[in-house]
């Protein structure tokens, strides 16, 4: 598995783990945030009046309400980017990725306004009379770019797979298994029926589950959150200052935390910023076509709100919560994952000054460290090498080697360029940094909840993810419609709960690796678009301003 992670790996480097496709995100939402004089803070009030039904119309095109559409759309975006993708960035580059993060969200609510107002402005009714929606339409509709519609509608299909449906069960699997022992497959296996039974309703059914899940989920999610805060009320202030003193300067050592450079703190808070609230990906655009309204602007408003939901008062919480608590730098119990597991030839010492600037340079890409090739030797559990084994990006401590469910093991492990490549059924287990759900729910018991925090996490992930997977068969069977008919979309969700159940006890760091790849394809030609159409974003919003002072005056 790790060889195949590494391949994904080397891929995602040059796509969504790259500088020039963080640089292109951020540049797309500051030319729109100009050029459209920053309609995230103009708009913002009048979206508000919009979602709420204000200004709504009888008789108008379309399959949702704008609360429903929005509804759908942040049950795609709030899920584990908001519970595991914040943990993820912050174990990565530390406190200064949380700032980047809320710098894109702040950006893609700019973003989010003009690719769904677009999106809406091109959209078309299927043979079955159902809006169809999104970027690939206004791809072949206006740009007269069918070759790049199709290859949107093809990515966005891989990446209902690796945004939508693998990442968030496997959050989902491992958080519950964690926290309360449930078997993965079977977690998978029940889920994925009541995916099943959700999905196969079509937007009708999908619609009447979000607008009940979404406010119920983020309502428990945010009682959990400023309980774990307000218990760790002392670090608030610390944690604040934290995300900002850095954020030019990259994380320095502490505890178990190795520290993080300047472009590995601003490429990993961009990069998960956009997974949480995909703006650019071209993504939430197909659930809003859907709403009813004859004002593509109108539902470009209404997008405005999802960045601000979803990562600046979500994400932001979610933040809090792991910095305040502290155990974004703690090493803890963990049983560890082979992608995440280097063996390294020479012993190292953290709490060495020198032994912690070359680790910081390894981890950091900036130089090469010897890693271990050879035979491991084991007895009774304890490795007999002169060795140290770096587990999720930290120097492991007390490691021992297990199988078969915590049966001590003796004898001699393959390793290959410092991985184990044998997988047999052993697996190591020492005190290292965790990351993803496991990361969040452990700071959830830093609260008045105590060991209950888990719960919150395991529920809030649940509702979360459950509710992304919702959206993103949506997503995907819209783009199936565009490119085969309606009638390719029923062998299409039956792939997609298969997908959803296999993910369920598949290796966590692939799934994320691949997320990476499948955001970015998505993505590219969907900012490409976009900047093509500027001029038409422009003139569409000024019509419709002009439009809407005249039958509301003063109110906008």
């Amino acid at each position: 598995m790790h060889k195949l992670n590494d391949f994904l790996a080397g891929i995602e480097i040059y796509l969504g783990g790259s500088n020039w496709f963080t640089l292109l995100l951020l540049f797309t939402g500051i030319f729109f945030t100009i050029y459209l004089k920053f309609p995230q803070i103009r708009f913002f009030k009048h979206a508000l009046k919009v979602v709420r039904g204000k200004y709504d119309k009888p008789g108008e095109k379309g399959d949702a309400s704008h609360f429903q559409a929005l509804a759908t759309a942040l049950s795609g975006t709030v899920g584990t980017g908001n519970i595991a993708g914040v943990a993820f960035a912050i174990y990565l580059g530390g406190p200064a990725a949380l700032f980047w993060m809320l710098v894109t969200a702040f950006l893609g609510m700019t973003t989010k306004f003009v690719e769904v107002t677009l999106s809406h402005k091109y959209r078309e009714t299927d043979e079955k009379g159902f809006i169809s929606g999104g970027p690939m339409y206004y791809m072949k509709n206006k740009l007269k770019m069918p070759w790049l519609a199709g290859f949107f509608a093809a990515m966005t299909i891989v990446s209902s797979f690796g945004t939508g449906s693998l990442p968030q069960i496997n959050s989902i699997s491992s958080s519950l298994y964690s926290t309360f022992g449930f078997d993965q497959m079977i977690t998978g296996g029940v889920l994925a029926v009541l995916l099943a039974f959700v999905i196969l309703g079509g937007i009708k059914r999908i619609v009447k589950v979000t607008d009940k899940l979404v406010p119920a989920m983020a309502i428990i999610y945010f009682v959990g959150a400023i309980s774990v805060i307000l218990y760790n009320y002392e670090n608030i202030i610390p944690s604040l200052v934290s995300v900002f003193a850095n954020v030019f300067t990259g994380t320095a050592a502490t505890g178990g935390f190795l520290g993080a450079g300047f472009a590995y703190a601003f490429n990993r808070g961009v990069n998960r910023g956009l997974f949480s609230n995909e703006a650019g990906q071209g993504s939430a655009p197909i659930a809003h076509a859907a709403a009813r309204t004859e004002e593509p602007v109108s539902e470009g408003m209404v997008a405005i709100l999802e960045p601000f939901i979803d990562t600046i008062v979500i994400c932001s919480l979610t933040g809090l919560v792991i910095l305040s608590s502290g155990v974004w730098k703690e090493k803890l119990s963990n049983r560890f994952q082979n992608t995440d597991m280097v063996i390294m030839a020479d012993q190292y010492n953290d709490s060495n000054k020198k032994d912690q600037d070359k680790l910081f340079n390894f981890l950091n890409g900036k130089t090469d460290l010897p890693v271990f090739s050879g035979e491991l030797q084991v007895k009774n559990g304890i490795i007999q090498n002169p060795v140290s084994i770096i587990n999720s990006r930290s120097l492991a401590e007390e490691v021992k080697v297990y199988k078969n469910d915590e049966e001590l093991y003796s004898g001699t492990l393959p390793i290959e360029n410092g991985k184990y490549v044998n997988e047999n059924g052993e697996y190591f287990q020492g005190n290292s940094l965790v990351h993803s759900a496991p990361l969040t729910a452990e700071a959830f018991t830093r609260s008045y909840f105590g060991e209950w925090g888990k719960w919150i996490v395991s529920l809030g992930l649940l509702l979360f993810a459950f509710s992304t997977a919702i959206a993103w068969a949506y997503y995907g069977g819209r783009s199936v419609t565009y490119l085969f008919g309606a009638k390719g979309v029923l062998p299409y969700r039956i792939i997609y709960c298969i997908g959803f159940f296999i993910a369920s006890f598949a290796d966590t760091t692939v799934i994320w690796t691949l997320s990476g790849i499948t955001i970015a394809l998505m993505a590219l030609p969907n900012l490409i678009g976009i900047l093509l159409l500027r001029k038409d974003m422009k003139g569409t919003m000024n019509n419709y301003l002009d439009k809407f002072s005249k039958e509301h005056p003063g109110e906008i």
